[in-house]
């Protein structure tokens, strides 16, 4: 498609974009929502005229131009409809993790200047009914789902239905107030700040503006061969850049139907309900689906559980010769359609991806491992790379031209240089407006038209971008050795036993690693061969965990001494921690990336105990519970030494 064409010819805001789809195809489905186990289904003229109604009575209450609206939620079609309501009147929409706690959402409510809360339900009420006083600007929450807000007498609650009624007041002596409003907004109006998740200090506010995203969309779009009768799956956090990129800028821009689950426990079951045809998902979500898929292998009866083994190590070492640009056998290839029949094809009708042509990760970095399990079932896995800053992309795998190592190549307008320091640096027509209210950290990473990403990375002969890790985080051992922690984490995380890892050793003399295992995943092992826990702190320091984890470790080890860089940086020591790493506890962010240096600190005691001869160490750590309580947890955790 023609963006810029799109753009000239006057399509160059979402709202108008959106009153574009609904001339063009008023009865094609422009978003779903399953409810009561029931898929409510919106044409693009009933997405219109629901945004002009939320738009009317964002008006009737007194929104203006330039205001803020926080919008907190679930996937719900009801929350995208007020982001675009708000931008039809010159508004910004500020999108909010729905799990964050309190103390986050009243540092991002208060520092946007937010004039106006659109929330889902109760739950999200209550949290802003207890941070408003801490919010001066905040003037009128309004609530989709009404339970349990029947005894609330606040005047400042308005539910979504009272709101569109005063809307439908309001149009009466404004008739024309919408269509004027729309027709006001411009390309460069700031569309949308999103709030970065904070890995290194407070979240900043990253303003993008309608022609940042439309134009980014545009060049995704004809570069995928994206087309109007797509299906995806919103259910990644709606404050994520990534959810907006694909649910909400590619959506409109292209046409296509966007589906809501019914919760996020119901995902997967909505998932495959759905067959979406493209499908996005970051790392931690495509370690889940391995997870699950692994945990129902182990249930299997012995022959079953041999055949389907047998036919995923022949498509994995087959996936990664194709990658590697290798010959497959033969006997391989003969034997690749008969594994299709009997495993791939039902995994991949488990999976819900059977239809999928286009599937996306990216956030952080895959394990290679993970990365060639899901493509060795015939998914068409791609990485891509990109940043809030970016709205969302830079550098995506090109079909034909899929590579292990790589994130691909950039896209359509945009340019990847690497610094003399080895860091990425990028510009495109993505390259946000600046950091809100921030303009000393705009001007850090924004210098002399090029954006300092942050990750240090190169680019090979044939253009493709290879990302090592931050650039801050790659770092050396004591003798030398370099040093990548998230390449050792994510090695570490191909394991179903392995939720989280963190990895140390900076200026020491090996590696250690600080271990999450996986409940589900564990549990379920455990509870086969008998072993009784009482709480995920009892289950982490059985001895027999240890083993297993162990087992892990030694296979993380051995695939580094292939390597002549990174051999010197295998695991010498690790511990399973007692607890699971939470973004309550601030220690990894909603996005799941790890706060390292606050993990430095909190947990300094275990890591300085894993350079020492003991073989325990004792903890005590507060917890934060999701409504705000704390609790205790006492665990003497055992240090273990890993074979290599």
């Amino acid at each position: 498609m023609d963006v810029l064409a799109t753009v000239r010819d006057g399509l160059d805001t979402f709202p108008k974009l959106v009153r574009h789809d609904a001339q063009r195809f008023p009865r094609k489905v422009a978003i779903r929502e399953k409810e009561y186990g029931i898929w409510q289904s919106y044409t693009w003229s009933d997405y219109l005229a629901q945004v002009r109604r939320i738009a009317l009575g964002l008006a009737s209450l007194g929104l203006a131009r330039g205001n803020k609206t926080a919008i907190i939620g679930d996937n719900r079609p009801q929350l995208y409809w007020a982001v675009a309501a708000t931008q039809a009147l010159g508004g910004v929409p500020v999108p909010l993790y729905q799990d964050a706690i309190e103390k986050e959402l009243a540092y991002i409510v208060d520092h946007a200047e937010a004039r106006f809360a659109v929330v889902e339900d109760q739950e999200q009420v209550d949290k802003l009914l207890h941070i408003k006083e801490q919010c001066p600007h905040l003037e009128f929450i309004i609530y989709e789902d009404p339970r349990g807000l029947r005894a609330y007498t606040e005047p400042f609650l308005v539910s979504l239905e009272r709101l569109q009624e005063l809307g439908a007041t309001f149009a009466r002596d404004n008739p024309t107030y919408f269509e004027d409003e729309v027709a006001k907004g411009t390309a460069d109006d700031i569309a949308i700040i999103c709030y970065t998740s904070g890995t290194t200090g407070t979240p900043k506010g990253a303003m993008l503006s309608h022609r940042n995203l439309i134009l980014t969309a545009g060049n995704a779009i004809a570069a995928e061969g994206f087309r109007r009768d797509e299906e995806v799956l919103a259910y990644l956090p709606m404050a994520w850049v990534g959810d907006h990129f694909f649910s909400y800028a590619q959506s409109i821009v292209a046409g296509f139907s966007v589906n809501c689950p019914e919760s996020a426990a119901t995902v997967l079951p909505d998932l495959r309900e759905i067959g979406p045809t493209c499908f996005f998902a970051p790392p931690r979500i495509w370690e889940n689906l391995l997870t699950n898929v692994m945990i129902r292998i182990e249930d299997a009866a012995w022959p079953k559980r041999k055949l389907v083994q047998f036919f995923l190590d022949l498509a994995q070492d087959s996936e990664r010769r194709r990658l590697g640009r290798q010959p497959v056998a033969l006997w391989r290839r003969l034997l690749y359609p008969l594994g299709r029949l009997l495993v791939y094809g039902p995994l991949r009708d488990n999976l819900g991806m059977r239809r999928i042509r286009i599937a996306y990760t990216a956030g952080e970095a895959i394990g290679p491992e993970i990365f060639v399990f899901f493509r060795s079932l015939g998914i068409n896995v791609k990485q891509l790379y990109g940043m809030t800053e970016a709205s969302a992309l830079i550098s995506i795998h090109k079909d034909g031209d899929v590579r292990l190592d790589t994130v691909g190549t950039p896209l359509p307008g945009v340019e990847i240089r690497i610094s003399q320091e080895g860091e990425v640096l990028y510009r495109s027509p993505g390259v946000f407006h600046g950091y809100y209210k921030n303009s000393e950290a705009t001007q850090q990473v924004i210098r002399e038209g090029w954006i300092h990403s942050g990750d240090a990375g190169f680019l090979d002969r044939d253009g493709h971008l290879k990302i090592i890790d931050r650039a801050k985080d790659v770092s050396r051992l004591a003798d030398g050795t370099i040093f990548a922690p998230k390449y050792l984490e994510n090695k570490l995380k191909f394991s179903p036993y392995v939720r989280e890892a963190v990895c140390t050793g900076q200026a020491r003399p090996y590696v250690a690693a600080l271990i999450n295992i996986d409940l589900a995943a564990v549990g379920n092992w455990a509870e086969r061969r008998g072993i009784a826990y009482t709480s995920y702190t009892d289950l982490s320091q059985k001895p027999e965990v240890y083993d297993l984890i162990h087992e892990e470790v030694v296979r993380v080890n051995r695939s580094l001494q292939a390597d002549d860089v990174l051999r010197g940086a295998q695991i010498r020591k690790f511990l399973i921690l007692h607890k699971e790493l939470d973004p309550d506890d601030e220690e990894i962010t909603r996005t799941r990336k790890v706060r390292r240096g606050y993990i430095a600190q909190k947990y300094a005691a275990l890591i300085d105990a894993l350079y020492s001869d003991h073989g325990h160490v004792p903890i005590e750590a507060k917890v934060t519970y999701e409504d705000g309580r704390t609790g205790t947890v006492r665990a003497d955790l055992r240090i273990r030494e890993a074979a290599r």
